[in-house]
């Protein structure tokens, strides 16, 4: 989320001049065919989908759009930070990186409180898990990000460095120091540790919840645990890849208080934050793979897709009425799975 320039090109720059590009470039072409599947299968049943699965859509879409920024920032580093694009884009793009981390994270939340109505009280909030509002949910936390990155976008700023004969896209907080600490402190409050504490609340009450069904009699577990296991995945991955860089926001936090020296911390948070970023951008081109190994029902979808386009293919020697049947049976059927996995809180 930073582009530094005022360190020299030691060692270490160098070697993210060197590896971070095709990193880049690998993560994006890769993540954006993937997310770019996973949008494709949840359009094809955009009719169907679960509470949980418009919100995974949701985190699809904010990856598949940061993925669509990154290529800049690779060609910036390959062109010793330099940044050629203009003040709009240094802007823009900058704005969408943080509008992903929000809105991630955010969503994260939701599908954590999803499943929590789901397990712990079922019947009472039964009527707060309706679609509509799922997707209303969805445009509010994508209106709530890009408020959360106007600071951002405002002192994001095209700058000439003459001892290093670059123009880099850089943070300046030179005129007011006060808002970089301020923008430190709600990404590390607002953006990671409130909607962790919201995460293992919500999760801590539906193990307990599993826990005390499991000594029920005739209560199937296994389908529960499965249900559960893409939403703890999608969760985990992301706290490992973000958690690194939240933990050099924190100390950066320390070092503009006076608590750390620094002087003595400068070097070590400024390569930190660049390789921390990158570490958090693999999040984006990971989750589509979660949704593939560990979804059962975005599975399900997939293989509903191939058997309606092997049908469609046989259609070409039906008569009409025939393809008319067999369209008819297949909707028949998708909806039929559909109403079993709401009942069953997949």
């Amino acid at each position: 989320m930073e582009n530094n320039t005022t360190s020299p090109l030691t060692a270490e720059w160098n070697f993210i001049h060197t590896i971070i590009p095709p990193y880049i470039f690998t993560l994006s072409l890769t993540g954006l065919l993937f997310n770019g599947f996973v949008l494709g299968v949840f359009v094809a049943h955009k009719d169907r989908l679960t509470v949980a699965e418009i919100y995974l859509s949701n985190m699809a879409l904010a990856d598949f759009i940061l993925l669509c920024s990154l290529p800049f920032w690779a060609m910036s580093i390959l062109d010793e930070f330099n940044w050629p694009y203009g003040d709009a884009l240094c802007k823009i793009i900058s704005a969408m990186i943080i509008i992903n981390f929000y809105t991630s994270i955010f969503t994260l939340v939701m599908i954590s409180v999803d499943r929590y109505l789901a397990f712990v009280k079922p019947m009472k909030a039964r009527w707060l898990r309706r679609t509509l509002y799922a997707k209303v949910i969805c445009v509010i936390l994508w209106i709530l990000g890009l408020l959360l990155s106007t600071p951002t976008m405002a002192h994001r700023k095209v700058k000439f460095f003459k001892e290093y004969e670059t123009t880099a896209c850089i943070l300046d907080y030179t005129h007011d120091s006060s808002w970089n600490l301020a923008r430190q402190i709600v990404m590390n409050v607002v953006g990671f540790a409130l909607p962790v504490l919201v995460i293992v609340f919500s999760s801590g009450n539906i193990i307990k919840v599993l826990s005390q069904r499991r000594e029920s009699v005739g209560f199937h577990h296994t389908s529960d645990k499965k249900a559960m296991v893409l939403v703890y995945a999608v969760t985990l991955v992301f706290l490992l890849c973000w958690s690194p860089f939240q933990l050099f926001t924190f100390l950066d936090i320390l070092c503009d208080v006076k608590v750390l020296d620094e002087k003595l911390w400068s070097g070590t948070l400024d390569i930190g934050r660049q390789l921390s970023v990158y570490l958090a951008f693999l999040n984006s081109a990971l989750n589509p793979l979660l949704y593939v190994f560990t979804g059962q029902s975005f599975r399900k979808k997939v293989s509903a897709i191939y058997r309606r386009t092997r049908y469609l293919r046989r259609g070409s020697d039906m008569t009409t009425y025939q393809r008319s049947a067999v369209s008819t049976y297949i909707n028949k059927i998708e909806q039929i799975k559909a109403v079993v996995i709401f009942n069953g809180k997949e």
